[in-house]
């Protein structure tokens, strides 16, 4: 054996389900190491998820470190994604002296010659460094946000006062221009707490042993030579990049059981490429209203439909008032939608296999919240997208995705109220996407660069290389670099303003 590598991924959905095709992957093409994932159990895991793993792949070791006691611990449940990303930051800071014996365990009985870790995890990179274990991140979503991540440090000191109610652009190498509303607000509100744990990391991530990131090289090829050519770290080194994607699930639904979704029959019945998807990942929920918006743009526009639909959030008037304790998704549609759709379309609640959907010869367009998954299982499967972000990043992807790939259209949110997407903006975009020349344009694009996908996972490829090469680092070890040094020279947090840390930063 090449001794073991350890993954520490946080607990996000998309988050976990990444790590652990990652974790696949090294194991596939280089079985000689062994691996462990290491599981938060503050907020508990998808236990059905982890036991489906486990029994698929007995080579993956699961760890699962204890549960802490988290301060405000609302935040967990938290609707605001910043309080529950905050948390997450926190529940992994207080884990550290856990990890160091768990860590320290392990090295006993195994050879550690790497550590991944999650971004989220960024507190953890503190003790793999006290314990001499070369330390890479791994960064679920794209390139092009890992150049603003890596970016940030130089945005905070370009704008003092941060950059949120700007009316101009933010430029970021090997991005297209960025309006400030586009930006993650964890990054551009400089109010919230969350903020230094960004800026910490974008400083920490920048002195570790490697990033590996979940693209391939011909998919984001502006984003990842602003990062080789140094752009996004001007002030210092940019660690080595690995591009060892698309690493996305082959399918088999773990929430669906073994048995075969009814939808995938129902779209079995359907004309080649009619069918339109819209899933919004495992956090998208809407409003009563929006609902209403989105059932009428769908029937109005005579497309055909697969639709996954979850109950309003429980702040939703519609839902506080329901008589219900668990109403159906269903029931807050328009009246009469479901019966006058029949047959063209299909309601689908809360959950579908979206792999095995996006995969099935009858599906033609995609609606998707942009989450980073959704994006590379519509590529792989040569799916045309419609753009609809909610939170996170999702905005960000959406421009890259638009403006600079060309893989995609957007829908154009109301400034006025609240974001709403309108009926009739829907079934003119909806319409584009799957009966318009520009619409085609698009699909061609997707087809291509589903090939390219192919093609980099194939033997001789740009992500096997980019693997290998990964694995070579790993073997090898940090020769020149003192991680520990690194990282405890680097960040200094010095006092509060605004309920945020301040962060600041050693030339």
């Amino acid at each position: 054996m090449d001794g073991s590598i350890v993954l520490y991924p946080s607990p996000g959905r998309g988050h976990l389900a990444s790590m652990v095709e990652l974790a696949k992957h090294i194991l596939c093409h280089h079985p000689s190491f062994s691996v462990t994932v290491l599981l938060l159990s503050t907020p508990p895991p998808d236990t059905h998820f982890i036991a489906a793993i486990s029994a698929s792949h007995p080579s993956i070791t699961f760890h699962h470190l204890p549960a802490v006691s988290v301060p405000n611990s609302d935040h967990l449940s938290s609707s605001s994604p910043a309080n529950f990303i905050y948390s997450t930051f926190e529940i992994v800071s207080l884990l550290n002296p856990t990890l160091h014996q768990t860590l320290g365990s392990l090295s006993r009985s195994s050879d550690i010659k790497a550590f991944v870790i999650d971004f989220f995890c960024n507190a953890a990179f503190g003790v793999s460094a006290s314990l001499n274990i070369p330390t890479y991140y791994y960064y679920t979503s794209g390139a092009s946000g890992l150049a603003l991540f890596l970016y940030i440090p130089t945005l905070h000191k370009k704008y003092p006062e941060g950059f949120k109610d700007l009316n101009v652009p933010i430029q970021v190498p090997g991005f297209p221009p960025v309006s400030p509303r586009d930006m993650p607000m964890v990054i551009s509100d400089r109010s919230l707490r969350v903020y230094s744990h960004f800026l910490d990391t974008a400083i920490q991530m920048a002195n570790s042993a490697g990033i590996i990131v979940n693209t391939f090289d011909s998919f984001q090829a502006s984003a990842l030579k602003a990062l080789r050519d140094g752009l996004c770290v001007p002030d210092g080194a940019t660690p080595p990049t690995y591009c060892v994607g698309p690493l996305v699930a082959s399918g088999g639904g773990i929430e669906g059981g073994s048995e075969r979704h009814e939808c995938l029959g129902w779209l079995d019945s359907q004309p080649s490429r009619s069918v339109l998807f819209l899933s919004f990942g495992s956090m998208g929920v809407f409003s009563t209203r929006q609902l209403k918006e989105m059932a009428l743009g769908l029937e109005r526009s005579g497309v055909r439909f697969l639709w996954v639909v979850r109950v309003p959030p429980p702040h939703d008037e519609a839902r506080r008032t329901s008589v219900e304790l668990e109403p159906s998704a269903k029931s807050f549609l328009p009246e009469g939608f479901v019966d006058r759709t029949r047959g063209r379309g299909m309601i689908v609640e809360s959950w579908a296999p979206q792999v095995e959907v996006l995969s099935h010869g009858s599906v033609g367009g995609f609606v998707t919240h942009c989450g980073w998954n959704s994006i590379l299982e519509a590529v792989c499967h040569g799916v045309p997208m419609l753009a609809w972000p909610l939170y996170a990043e999702q905005r960000l992807n959406r421009v890259y995705l638009v403006e600079e790939m060309k893989l995609a259209l957007s829908v154009t949110e109301s400034e006025e109220e609240d974001g709403l997407v309108s009926a009739d903006e829907l079934e003119e975009r909806v319409n584009e996407l799957m009966r318009s020349e520009k619409g085609r344009a698009i699909r061609d694009r997707v087809l291509a660069m589903r090939e390219a996908a192919t093609a980099a996972l194939s033997k001789g490829g740009s992500s096997l290389s980019a693997l290998a090469k990964l694995i070579g680092s790993i073997k090898a070890g940090l020769s020149e670099v003192d991680v520990h040094d690194l990282v405890t020279s680097s960040v200094g947090v010095v006092g509060d303003v605004g309920g945020a840390s301040t962060v600041t930063i050693s030339s």
